[in-house]
């Protein structure tokens, strides 16, 4: 497994991941493009196989301003879940995010993605409030969750993996 920053020709990959997750957040392939050029943008992803034929098995997207930064989609592909590639992806953004001087990360998750909640809760998010009827397709309440990734550095990720 290797993660890396996002390159143009991984965009089509991004996209077919999340179009297997109607629990995601449904971005448009021209709305990664565009956070992959944002100076203030980090596009990550995840990939695995051999170096002549590696595939792009999942990602996460960040957004920061100033000192805080927002994880704005983060999937696996489903045939690639349960095996540390989220954990890793997020440990990569974090660093990236702190790196920019980032010190806390916010994110929204679908109210009834339980197997997201349960990793966010792990690796030290905090519920702060809900926001009502915020997704649609089906219409659903959002969760905003947030961080202080000095704390999740240390607690959860290990230095060694920052």
């Amino acid at each position: 497994m290797k993660i890396r920053a996002c390159a143009d020709d991984d965009l089509a990959a991004i996209y077919a991941i999340q179009s297997k997750c109607p629990q995601l957040a449904q971005w448009r392939q021209e709305d990664y493009y565009h956070l992959l050029y944002d100076p203030l943008g980090a596009v990550l992803v995840a990939e695995v196989g051999d170096a002549n034929l590696p595939r792009v098995t999942g990602f996460a997207a960040f957004r920061r301003v100033m000192e805080e930064a927002e994880l704005r989609n983060l999937a696996i592909d489903h045939l690639y879940r349960r095996k540390g590639l989220g954990h890793a992806l997020l440990s990569a953004g974090v660093r990236a995010m702190q790196q920019s001087g980032v010190c806390r990360i916010f994110l929204e998750v679908r109210a009834s993605n339980q197997p997201a909640l349960a990793f966010y809760r792990a690796a030290g998010f905090k519920l702060l409030h809900t926001r009502r009827d915020y997704y649609h397709d089906p219409v659903e309440d959002a969760l905003v969750m947030a961080c202080d990734i000095g704390a999740i550095s240390e607690r959860r990720f290990g230095k060694e993996e920052l």
